[in-house]
């Protein structure tokens, strides 16, 4: 059985545009888009946003899970 990601980037064309959206998946069947930038010229540079912004993110969920587990940790404590 395969494994995927919580989260993803993923590359869509628009109309006249490339969109990059951050993606997490909620079950098996359904992902909500976490964040979007559309009005890319290329599909490398809306790859590259999304690459890049994903990383961001996830940086970002990570410190605040520390921080949640800090303030847990200490609830836990008194």
């Amino acid at each position: 059985m395969a494994k995927s990601k919580k989260y993803d980037c993923r590359v869509v064309r628009d109309a006249s545009s490339w969109v990059a959206e951050i993606v997490r998946r909620v079950t098996a069947k359904e992902s909500i888009v976490s964040k979007r930038q559309d009005g890319f010229a290329t599909e490398a540079e809306a790859e590259a946003w999304g690459q890049n912004e994903l990383k961001s993110f996830l940086g970002g969920l990570s410190e605040r899970n520390k921080r949640h587990a800090k303030k847990r940790a200490s609830a836990a404590e008194e």
